[in-house]
């Protein structure tokens, strides 16, 4: 007589055949496909063999001195033995053992009869090579979770439809362990459902479980209300670590932000390439015109497809950080914003006034025990405003001056309309979750006046002193000039963003008129 282990020998000794034959590659397509499906049968059944011979060992009770079947073979678990024999990892261990509990059947202690499994008929479809592990567990986990609201006998009848969905029968149409589809209407037609895969019993059973369990979406939110929540960490390397929890609704909303804001449009190219550079008198005569009336100084527009973009270096995770860095500064603007003090809540950052003169030193953050750079004073106050406070040498105030240095509402919505989005070439950021930045510094006399001020988003504002960008302000209209890597002839030039290509005749003759 023929042991298990012969019989599956010898079929891993058929494929080693067929396998060191190199038949495969020469198959034409049709029998390729005819091959695949043949394989997927073959694994589901070794998957089924697998988890039956693991659902079938004798478990060892605590305290009995009896060693366990993974302890016999020197291992500590079955997860342990799992990955050794199978050469599976932990992950695949564990759904193996997890797939076994589901379908083992327990002995009875007078009897030593086997008892029904928890999931006959989804054992059966497993056997009958229906589904394997995947699906097998797809199927029953979303029931599990539920476990203590299902009832036995509701969970038998999502056993049987489950199963019966698995082989591509009409739900509820077949008997648990038969294997065999029994829909009158089919078999009168000839037709049957295609069999399910993972995510299509994953599906069901989560259907059936809001129908079995109507209220259970209630206790779950409830933990999640009491799970909720974020912590800012200790600093580390120069930054607060950030942990906690999201509702699944402020997760949404917060994925949909990123979504917005790293857009592919807000992109560059991905790697530099060839530098090319298009002069606006090789694209349009009138766009030639319209900037030597801006300036007559042979500066170039730089149109929004113009291949020489700014390359984008941020990693997405850092990407996102600035988002929400941007996120924060809107909320912070908003009217609906809550009052702190008074006042809107506004970062404030220290620096004393020779190292914020002298561009060196540290600044502090109110409410975060970490040094900052002097840059990032600077470039807290080019977005906000500097209100110097005078000590004597007890500590007693002695003065205090502000500087009217924040651009109003006003001149924020007619920056914005002009500039649309981040001046930088490549960056659309949209200009409205940007911020305004003093072209002439506000300390070195720059007014707060929209022919002062341009969009710049939170990454390339931050950034500007050291990236090798440059504007300036020709009639109150904005230049930029490129790093060298980026422009070798560091030419002037005027941006034109994608959102502004419908309004440009009117531009080149406003431009015309302003001269």
């Amino acid at each position: 007589m023929t042991t298990p282990v012969e019989t599956l020998g010898q079929t891993a000794a058929d494929l080693d055949v067929l396998l060191r034959s190199d038949v495969v590659a020469g198959l034409p397509d049709d029998a390729k496909m005819q091959l695949l499906r043949v394989a997927g049968e073959v694994q589901r059944r070794a998957e089924a063999l697998v988890v039956e011979t693991v659902a079938s060992v004798d478990a060892r009770p605590a305290g009995s001195g009896e060693l366990a079947f993974c302890g016999r073979f020197g291992c500590r678990t079955m997860g342990e033995l799992l990955q050794r024999v199978l050469r599976t990892d932990a992950a695949g261990a564990g759904r193996v053992v997890k797939a076994a509990k589901a379908v083992r059947r327990e002995v009875e202690l007078s009897s030593g009869v086997r008892l029904p499994a928890r999931w006959p008929a989804m054992r059966a479809a497993m056997l009958d090579g229906a589904v394997g592990v995947a699906g097998l567990l797809a199927a029953t986990g979303p029931v599990e979770h539920a476990a203590v609201r299902v009832g036995t006998a509701d969970r038998l009848l999502a056993d049987a439809e489950l199963a019966a969905y698995a082989r591509g029968c009409a739900v509820a149409a077949q008997g648990a362990d038969d294997g065999h589809c029994a829909d009158a209407d089919a078999a009168v037609d000839g037709e049957e459902a295609p069999p399910a895969t993972p995510e299509d019993l994953r599906i069901l059973a989560q259907v059936i479980v809001q129908y079995l369990d109507p209220d259970g979406a209630e206790p779950a939110g409830d933990i999640a209300m009491r799970a909720r929540g974020i912590i800012l960490g200790r600093a580390k390397d120069g930054v607060i670590p950030i942990r906690g929890g999201l509702l699944p609704e402020v997760a949404g909303q917060l994925q949909r932000i990123f979504d917005a804001y790293l857009n592919p449009r807000v992109d560059g190219p991905s790697a530099p390439g060839v530098v090319v550079f298009q002069p606006s008198v090789l694209v349009d005569h009138d766009e030639a015109a319209s900037t030597e009336a801006v300036g007559a100084t042979g500066d170039d527009v730089l149109p929004s497809d113009d291949p020489a973009r700014t390359i984008e270096t941020r990693s997405r995770a850092q990407k996102q950080h600035d988002t929400l860095a941007a996120v924060l500064g809107i909320a912070a603007r908003h009217d609906e914003m809550p009052r702190l003090g008074g006042a809107a809540p506004t970062l404030v950052v220290t620096v004393t006034a020779d190292d914020y003169i002298a561009g060196r030193g540290w600044a502090h953050v109110d409410g975060i025990d970490v040094p900052v750079s002097v840059r990032t004073a600077a470039h807290t106050a080019c977005a906000g405003g500097v209100q110097r406070v005078l000590f004597d040498p007890a500590g007693r105030i002695i003065g205090i001056g502000t500087s009217d240095r924040i651009f109003s509402a006003h001149q924020r919505r007619a920056i914005t309309l002009r500039d649309r989005e981040c001046l930088i070439p490549g960056c659309h950021v949209p200009a409205t979750w940007c911020e305004i930045h003093h072209v002439q510094e506000h300390s070195r006399g720059g007014p707060t006046h929209t022919d002062n001020g341009v969009a710049l988003c939170w990454h390339h504002h931050r950034t500007l002193d050291a990236s090798g960008w440059e504007i300036r302000m020709r009639h109150g209209t904005p230049h930029v000039r490129g790093p060298a890597w980026w422009d070798p002839a560091r030419r002037w030039r005027v941006p034109q963003p994608v959102s502004t290509a419908r309004d440009r005749p009117a531009a080149r003759r406003s431009a015309l008129l302003r001269t």
